[in-house]
């Protein structure tokens, strides 16, 4: 199975563009021309996303997809069936599988198509944003799963910036450096979490990570440590209690002084696999030649944003190997492209049926 030209060429000319985040301004623009020529009401919105919404009806779908990636320049080409490239599959892939399949409008159903900006940094500004909008009769996410297989849950993150600092002293004094305190302050906040970390069931598993330190940063008269450490929170676990918890463990410091910043937070969630919306997928899977499976996964999504705040259904879908996510080889498989173009359109037709 083949893509048409017209959307292998959306998706390429869309990774061709390149958004790392923060800086998506040309690739939303030109997402926003395309949808405009394919019949698309098109514009950015207030936040900065590409915004393309087709279709009139009762029934109002928004499928969500993030437009910005990673660092990372990988030359974009064609090898086999692949197309390669940075963002192929986190998230272009999904994103222009989106917009391929609500080319074709469907007798009562309105189609919000959204490509989102800062999804990969901590402020998620395109998701927050939309999250401020009436709630859709459903929504999809569009993330890799594999164009046979539908996610359902992510867990939450929550990322601490811990900053130790204290008067400068001699590099011959006696006592622990700034780079030993810091890691003796990480060593009782990774203890601490290790305690909760007793489910056997990876999506279950509290995860708490050191993501970076910098020790030795001074100006002569203050010395500094920086550490930020990283949760992946599951189902059941309060955020809020773990930064209670990193809080309360940078008491005990002496003459250092630690001050803890919260610079990412969301919940962990996980929709019903039995949902009309699921079955749906399921159902449309099936009869493009596939069997449907069900993911949970340990990182986070604008699901995390999405569902708390409008609370209907919802699942993340699109096509692309998560394995390549962030990767030197990041590359999206064009079969598996347009077989998620195939089952996107087979969901729409019956968004208005009792089905979903």
């Amino acid at each position: 199975m083949r893509p048409s030209e017209p959307d292998l060429a959306l998706l390429r000319g869309l990774v061709e563009i390149p958004s790392v985040s923060r800086h998506e301004g040309d690739a939303v623009e030109w997402l926003v021309a395309r949808m405009a020529e394919r019949g698309f009401r098109a514009n950015v919105d207030d936040a900065g996303n590409a915004v393309g919404e087709i279709g009139d009806g009762p029934v109002h779908v928004v499928l969500l997809g993030h437009i910005d990636t990673v660092p990372g320049d990988i030359p974009v080409r064609i090898d086999g069936d692949n197309l390669v490239g940075r963002g192929a599959v986190d998230a272009k892939g999904p994103l222009a599988a989106f917009v391929a399949a609500a080319t074709e409008p469907m007798a009562g159903v309105r189609v919000t198509v959204v490509g989102a900006i800062e999804e990969e940094s901590p402020t998620s500004k395109g998701a927050r944003y939309r999250a401020m909008l009436p709630a859709p009769s459903w929504c999809v996410i569009g993330e890799p799963s594999g164009w046979d297989a539908v996610t359902v849950g992510y867990k939450g993150r929550l990322t601490l910036d811990v900053v130790l600092s204290r008067e400068a002293r001699h590099g011959a004094s006696p006592g622990p450096t700034m780079a030993e305190a810091a890691l003796a302050l990480w060593d009782r906040v990774h203890e601490s979490a290790s305690k909760r970390a007793t489910a056997t069931r990876s999506f279950e598993r509290l995860d708490c990570r050191l993501e970076s330190i910098d020790a030795g940063i001074g100006d002569g008269l203050v010395e500094r440590a920086r550490l930020r450490i990283g949760y992946r929170v599951p189902p059941g676990v309060d955020p809020g209690d773990l930064e209670s918890a990193a809080a309360s463990l940078t008491e005990r410091n002496g003459d250092t002084h630690v001050v803890v910043t919260t610079q990412g937070r969301e919940e962990p969630v996980r929709t019903p696999r039995t949902s009309a919306l699921a079955r749906a997928f399921a159902r449309a899977i099936a009869a493009a030649g596939g069997r449907a499976t069900f993911k949970e996964k340990s990182g986070t999504s604008d699901m995390n944003i999405l569902f708390p705040a409008w609370s209907c259904p919802m699942l993340a879908y699109g096509p692309g190997d998560s394995r390549y996510d962030h990767t030197p080889i990041e590359r999206l498989s064009i079969t598996d492209f347009a077989r998620s173009i195939t089952v996107l359109k087979w969901v729409l037709s019956r968004a208005s049926d009792r089905i979903i």
